[in-house]
């Protein structure tokens, strides 16, 4: 006799609301994960980038940014938060009362030894199919941000930036962030 498969529950944006509001919480792919708390150098990290994309989109008249906690609605089973998130003017109808709805334009993942495969593999997969037209993923442990453009629903590599380096954003014309502040 074959043995059974246990089909896995998928959890959808209804279970998604009742998680402990206490606890940080995604949805991916109808899998609901939840994520410790960051610990000081990745908000260090954090607060440093969201600073100065921030200054650059206000001084600018771009947008929005905003940073995680913040529930990011791609569909009923993948509701996800960023790190650190930009939508542009022309599209801020997303954002919606209790969270945003839709790919934003840009998004900023800091790995952790807890968020790694989600950041890298899952939400990478995820960012291209609904849309987000830049992806950064800031690695930490090497003091490295990975900028990545959709092209046909892939991310390709625009550039990998170090620690010594001054990142510059292919969507964000004009921004550009000295990396030696940031890490």
């Amino acid at each position: 006799m074959a043995p059974t498969v246990t089909e896995k529950k998928k959890y959808t944006y209804e279970d998604y609301l009742k998680t402990p509001e206490d606890e940080i919480y995604e949805l991916i792919e109808g899998e609901l994960l939840m994520t410790p708390s960051p610990i000081p150098k990745h908000q260090r990290i954090s607060r440093e980038l969201e600073f100065e994309i921030l200054k650059f989109v206000k001084a600018n008249d771009l947008g929005e940014v905003f940073y995680a906690p913040c529930d990011v609605y791609l569909d009923d089973e993948n509701v996800i938060q960023p790190d650190i998130l930009f939508i542009s003017k022309e599209r801020l109808n997303i954002i919606g009362e209790k969270n945003i709805q839709g790919a934003p334009d840009l998004v900023v993942e800091i790995i952790s030894e807890n968020t790694a495969y989600r950041d890298l593999v899952q939400k990478k997969k995820l960012y291209a199919r609904f849309g987000v037209k830049e992806y950064w993923i800031v690695i930490p442990k090497e003091e490295l941000i990975e900028v990545y453009i959709l092209k046909d629903n892939t991310y390709m590599l625009y550039k990998t930036y170090s620690k010594d380096d001054t990142l510059e954003s292919p969507y964000l014309k004009d921004l550009k962030i000295g990396l030696k502040s940031i890490f």
